[in-house]
């Protein structure tokens, strides 16, 4: 039998074992200074950015629910009726008068010609009234200066026959004196009576013509009173001419209601009816803003006011826009917090009491690029406040 010997299997890898054992250690040292090495780096890089990050949190004042806010004017109608045409569409540019909506005036415009009608049978009854005062005056002012010629003559007849008057009685006095004492014939006495008769007679006609020219005066003189009765309705004509007037005014205006135009040059963000709907008055039709005037609403923790002051620097990220930035001023820093404008106020009259940090609104300027700012939407802002 040939001679056998016992091999043991381990015998080769017992042979190897000092050579993996070295390589092995060797292996797990690399790893030991890749792992010092990697922590090292993370150690280092998170220091600095845990830096740069306090360094932030110091100089700056971060909030991250700020919004782009803008003049948002709702456009409504001031009178009620059926809408007939929408002139815009949602998105359309508008300049200040451009027609947005149109109302049924055809209701309106028949009132117009109906008091424009009025006001011209009114103006004509006034110019007839006119033309009649005019005439009236001509009229009466000749025939007053006819009358006051025919007076004077009168009266100047009645006062030169009054001296001749006093001479025939003082002649048939000395005349009826004589023939009593016989001196004078009863001739002579008649001829005096006669004269004083006649001359009375004449005195009497041309008193009676005095006063007739008197009476005539007077008729004149009332007939002219008639041009006051007409400049006061010259005057009545004249107010409700004015009266009149300001009805197709306010008529007229609102005939320029239906027609409802744009105040502002801006974009229609949107129409809220369709033609053929009845808008009554203060009701929306439209909402419209200027997209080149906006700015970022931001509410600021109290504890942080204190830093911040109207002109500071401010960085703004758009959630919509992240791979731009855009910068804006602090302008207007609130004087009461928003809780002061909450429609249900939280008293506390029972003295059950949660400290809550309260919030302070503030306005931030900022320009536009493109129209790209929309109002509502949502921004982070950084306040600098290390200048």
């Amino acid at each position: 039998m040939p001679d056998t010997t016992d091999i043991d299997p381990r015998s080769d890898a017992n042979a190897s074992s000092p050579q993996d054992a070295a390589a092995e250690d060797a292996k797990r040292l690399k790893a030991r200074k890749r792992r010092f090495v990697i922590a090292v780096v993370i150690g280092v890089v998170g220091t600095l950015f845990g830096g740069l990050e306090i360094h932030d949190r110091v100089t700056n004042i971060h909030e991250v629910d700020a919004r782009i806010g803008g003049d948002l004017i709702t456009v409504s109608s001031r009178v009620a009726g059926w809408v007939t045409e929408i002139a815009v569409t949602e998105g359309d540019n508008v300049e200040p008068g451009s027609v947005l909506v149109a109302i049924d005036d055809r209701e309106s415009k028949l009132k117009a010609r109906e008091l424009e009608a009025q006001i011209a049978s009114l103006r004509a009854e006034k110019d007839r009234t006119i033309a009649e005062r005019r005439l009236v005056d001509k009229e009466t002012a000749a025939k007053l200066k006819s009358e006051q010629a025919i007076l004077a003559a009168a009266q100047v007849t009645v006062s030169s026959l009054q001296p001749q008057l006093a001479l025939a009685q003082r002649e048939h006095e000395r005349a009826q004196s004589l023939f009593e004492k016989r001196v004078a014939s009863r001739r002579q006495l008649d001829q005096a009576e006669t004269e004083l008769t006649k001359i009375q007679r004449e005195h009497r006609i041309a008193v009676a013509d005095l006063h007739s020219a008197e009476a005539k005066v007077a008729e004149v003189e009332a007939e002219r009173e008639r041009l006051r009765v007409l400049e006061s309705a010259i005057l009545v004509y004249g107010h409700k001419e004015q009266e009149l007037q300001a009805k197709l005014e306010e008529q007229r205006l609102d005939m320029s209601d239906r027609t409802i135009r744009s105040a502002i040059k801006g974009v229609v963000d949107k129409t809220f009816v369709e033609v053929g709907e009845y808008v009554t008055p203060g009701q929306r039709l439209a909402l419209i803003h200027d997209p080149e005037v906006i700015w970022v609403d931001a509410n600021i923790k109290e504890t942080d006011i204190r830093k911040t002051k109207v002109g500071d620097k401010v960085h703004v990220s758009v959630d919509a826009y992240p791979d731009r930035e855009f910068t804006g001023t602090v302008e207007v820093i609130g004087n009461a917090t928003t809780a002061e404008f909450a429609l249900l106020p939280s008293p506390n009259p029972s003295g059950n009491f949660t400290k809550i940090t309260q919030r302070l609104p503030v306005r931030i300027a900022i320009d536009q690029q493109e129209r790209l700012l929309r109002p509502g939407m949502m921004v982070e802002i950084k306040i600098d406040i290390d200048q």
